[in-house]
């Protein structure tokens, strides 16, 4: 393999000298690129970064990736300055994870910011096929993950109104959720604590639930628990939503 740049396009897949490594109508496998590239110290992974910087101001910019493991990675070439412990969202193609900014160093052109990244619970690694270490360490076998249901990437229509009064209600759709809770996207998310009203619907019924904000993350989104749910009713949604995540599977495959 040459000893130029490997960059990745999140169409086509790595390319080296013009020569396509993974994507379709490629040569070689995943596993011939982390048996080759990452040995050779070449696995610079292009990705989408986006959250709320240091400065109080949202980001949205390309990035990359190396040091890949199904929990962290090192990201290099920021534009935007981050502290320790922010939460920002990274995307590969269409899989797309929240993470926190473990450390955080200026390292001067051309790799400007560095900042090392941690999984956040609950989250599926959007390179977790390509990362180095054994499947097993990935986030889904977390002992501390004590949700008691799992929660499904789909998009859910949900309406959030804010329990202290005031304001519109906010027609959106969960990025991931559970018969538990769920986490909105929003630039500008309410803060931790807020007390919500929750409405969604099971099959013909409407479902009005109080719920509260649980994680907030400026410039990402909030995590929202629900409160309020009778146990039978989190049981039915639960239900529905595995057999929505599997339908969307399918129409997948």
């Amino acid at each position: 393999m040459p000893t130029s740049r490997v960059m990745a396009s999140a169409n086509t897949g790595y390319h080296v000298a013009g020569t396509c490594v993974i994507g379709a109508g490629c040569r070689l496998t995943a596993i011939d690129f982390m048996e080759t590239g990452q040995k050779a110290g070449l696995a610079d992974l292009l990705v989408r970064i986006w959250g709320m910087g240091a400065n109080g101001r949202a980001f949205f910019q390309n990035a990359y990736a190396r040091n890949l493991t199904p929990q962290s990675a090192l990201l290099s070439g920021i534009d935007h300055p981050l502290n320790q412990g922010d939460v920002i969202g990274v995307q590969l193609g269409e899989k797309k994870a929240r993470f926190r900014v473990v450390s955080v160093r200026d390292v001067g052109l051309p790799q400007k910011i560095q900042a090392e990244i941690q999984l956040l619970n609950g989250q599926e690694c959007p390179w977790k096929q390509l990362a180095s270490t054994d499947a097993s360490r990935s986030v889904a076998s977390r002992p501390d993950d004590k949700r008691r249901f799992d929660r499904h990437k789909i998009r859910f229509p949900i309406e959030i109104r804010d329990g202290r009064g005031g304001g519109s209600p906010m027609q959106t759709s969960a990025s991931d959720i559970s018969g538990r809770g769920c986490y909105v996207e929003s630039l500008v998310p309410l803060p931790l604590g807020t007390p919500l009203h929750v409405s969604f619907w099971i099959d013909t019924d409407k479902i009005n639930t109080p719920g509260v904000v649980r994680t907030s993350d400026p410039g990402v989104g909030m995590g929202i628990e629900f409160t309020g749910l009778a146990p039978e009713t989190q049981d039915r949604f639960q239900k529905l939503l595995e057999k929505l995540s599997a339908d969307a599977k399918i129409d997948l495959d």
